[in-house]
């Protein structure tokens, strides 16, 4: 079979591994749970049959999951088929990783269909529904495995055409992020395989399959807990919530470190913004339709300036921004506690006071002007009727008719115009009028339009860095200083900027406390969380200091963060201390590349592999580099080798070189 429509080796190597894992997972790891209590307390199905009990009393009533199991051979096959596949590199190899990962999913819906089934006979006999033991039911590894490693079989299969190969490669950036979160989540495993003991009601000594068992169910637990929250529409809600100044603070550090600076003074920065936004919020005499903007640019400014002062003391002096914004940081905390720690402070002998301080003895500032509160999203995107609250699907359809155009027009040139047009219109009939009932209530999230605005700066940001002429300047300044100046381009005059951007996106992080009434007050508090600023910098790491890539960090860490919580509730040697660890994790592991291979995250050209491949191959080995180029139907980049010597080879001697001309000239 030709080389060229067969996987390639890197590929098959990383199916054949998930596949591996996913066959033995299947036998040694649990099915599914059909179980658990408010303890963690499982009861467990095993494939391909029996049950581990962790609860201690006996069940009645056991849902029928036989079908589920059923599904579990039909799934061992195509593993096998699939591992003969990879071994093999065959062409087929996407075929069965796509039959795998679809019987895993009818095997995850089978399943959780069965303990539906159990609780809704047990509904329809009376019993309440938190007295139901199968409303905490679900999937386990050995039915998540095989999902997995299907879907990585399938795009290990698709890598054999060129233009899959090429769709694939430009997530290559994602390589070094997601070996970090791997190697994170198992070293957090190990961790809590090691302090925490399984969960259970049993009044003896557990064997050692018991305990292998419980060790791995009790890993799944976290993990499962830690990302439960986005499965809710209140989870959901609270992860965004906690991630919206991870957002502005991500981006923040990010925009400094593609302009080749470490901006650490994210913590004064946002206490700049706050400060800003304070003034002007509550003191300003602005109409209501000024006050709202003037109070955004006021957080924005008050950043701004606290990043400047580091860029004007590098540019000038060449001292390190690093030393100068951790300074910064304890000035800004020293100007925060002077303006609402106390109502009065004396100087030479006399007592002034001070209007910032609301009355009481709490540390906060006056209530915000209505006009500069930020609205909840929570009343942005629900309605009623009747009593009935509804989601509002509004903003779905819009974004989806958006991508729809934006995509399918790609020939037109008013692309994006059509598509913004298409959506406004498409929002504005269907925001208040379509939508799905809310079951439960989640009016009470303090999730305000801050995360909007982060959403704006994220976009903001990309438009700035890679689609104008002041964003290749700082692009280029954090590439090479050197380069940048000897092509014209003011280093100084870049660095400032950089550095006062960076602290105007994390002064804006302030909004979400101060204008969005995050911390329960539309005030300036005492108690803001400013060391997020400080969590920006794990952020910007693990999104690899792109925008889209900030955002989906912020919102992993607000998930993980809310479900920490729920960890720190249930069991007793595990707490929300996980998630620190975690982060550290993965910050250590991005810094040391993820343990891959640079031939991994940044290969050769494909041209040079092809020519060096058709150069030593046995049949070109006579061949010079330039001839064997052409042999593969691609020109030799021009990697580490004189323009010379290029024209030589690649133009086959129709090109001599100017020094050989002289020669002969002379002779």
């Amino acid at each position: 079979m030709s080389e060229s429509v067969r996987p390639s080796p890197l590929a098959a190597r990383l199916s054949l591994i998930f596949i591996v894992l996913a066959l033995v997972g299947l036998f040694l790891f649990p099915y599914g749970t059909l179980s658990r209590n408010f303890n963690a307390q499982s009861l467990l199905q095993r494939f391909p049959g029996g049950l581990t009990n962790f609860v201690g009393s006996p069940f009645e009533n056991l849902p029928n999951v036989s079908a589920a199991l059923l599904l579990g051979w039909g799934t061992l096959l195509l593993l096998a088929l699939s591992l003969f596949a990879a071994l093999r590199r065959t062409s087929w190899l996407w075929i069965a990783g796509l039959l795998t990962m679809l019987l895993g999913v009818a095997a995850i819906i089978v399943f959780n269909s069965a303990l539906s089934a159990a609780v809704a006979e047990l509904v329809a006999k009376g019993v309440r529904a938190r007295r139901i033991p199968w409303t905490a039911g679900g999937m386990h590894l050995g039915l998540f495995l095989p999902l997995l490693a299907g879907g990585v079989s399938l795009f290990a299969g698709l890598s054999m055409w060129p233009s899959w190969w090429e769709r694939l490669n430009r997530l290559r950036g994602l390589l070094v992020p997601l070996a970090a979160i791997t190697l994170a989540i198992a070293v957090g495993a190990l961790v809590v395989v090691v302090v925490q003991p399984v969960p259970n009601g049993l009044n003896r000594a557990l064997s050692f399959g018991e305990l292998l068992t419980g060790k791995l169910d009790v890993v799944w637990y976290v993990y499962t807990t830690l990302f439960a929250p986005v499965t809710s529409l209140n989870g959901l809600f609270d992860s965004l919530k906690l991630a919206t100044p991870l957002i502005f603070a991500g981006l923040g550090v990010a925009f400094g470190f593609r302009a080749g600076l470490f901006n650490i003074g994210g913590p004064g920065q946002l206490t700049a913004g706050g400060i800003g936004a304070m003034l002007v919020g509550v003191y300003a005499p602005l109409p209501t339709f000024l006050l709202l903007p003037a109070t955004v640019l006021a957080a924005a400014l008050g950043g701004a300036i606290w990043g400047a002062i580091p860029g004007l003391l590098k540019a000038r002096f060449g001292s390190s921004e690093v030393i100068n914004t951790i300074m910064l940081n304890y000035i800004a905390s020293a100007i925060f506690i002077f303006l609402i720690g106390s109502s009065t402070f004396p100087l030479l002998g006399k007592t002034y006071t001070l209007p910032f301080k609301a009355p009481g003895f709490e540390a906060k500032s006056a209530e915000f002007q209505p006009g500069a509160r930020l609205a909840s999203i929570a009343d942005l995107i629900s309605f009623n009727r009747g009593e009935a609250a509804y989601f509002s699907l509004g903003p779905v359809l819009a974004l989806l008719v958006f991508a729809a155009l934006y995509y399918g027009l790609r020939r037109v040139k008013a692309r994006l115009w059509i598509a913004l047009a298409a959506a406004v219109v498409v929002g504005f009939i269907t925001w208040k009028t379509v939508g799905i009932p809310v079951v439960g209530s989640f009016s009470a999230s303090r999730l305000n339009t801050s995360f909007l605005i982060g959403l704006v700066c994220a976009v903001l940001m990309g438009v700035l860095l890679w689609r104008t002429s002041a964003g290749y300047a700082l692009r280029a300044v954090g590439l090479s200083p050197a380069a940048a100046e000897y092509g014209g381009i003011s280093v100084g005059k870049n660095v400032i900027l950089a550095m006062t951007l960076s602290g105007a996106l994390i002064g804006l992080g302030a909004t979400h406390y101060t204008m969005g009434g995050a911390l329960d007050e539309f005030r300036l508090k005492a108690n803001m969380p400013v060391n997020v600023g400080f969590d920006g910098i794990a952020v910007a790491l693990m999104g690899q200091s792109t925008p889209g890539g900030v955002v989906a960090a912020a919102i992993l860490f607000g998930t993980v963060d809310t479900g920490g919580v729920n960890v720190d509730r249930v069991l007793d040697k595990v707490n929300k201390d996980i998630v620190t660890v975690l982060k550290a994790l993965i910050v250590l592991f991005i810094a040391a590349g993820g343990f891959l291979s640079r031939r991994i995250t940044d290969p050769p050209p494909p041209q040079l592999v092809k020519a060096v491949d058709a150069a030593g191959s046995d049949a070109s080995a006579h061949l010079t580099p330039g001839e064997a180029a052409r042999e593969a139907a691609t020109p030799v980049p021009n990697v580490g080798r004189s323009s010379e010597v290029i024209s030589q080879d690649v133009l086959g001697g129709d090109v001599v070189a100017e020094e050989n001309l002289e020669k002969e000239k002379k002779s």
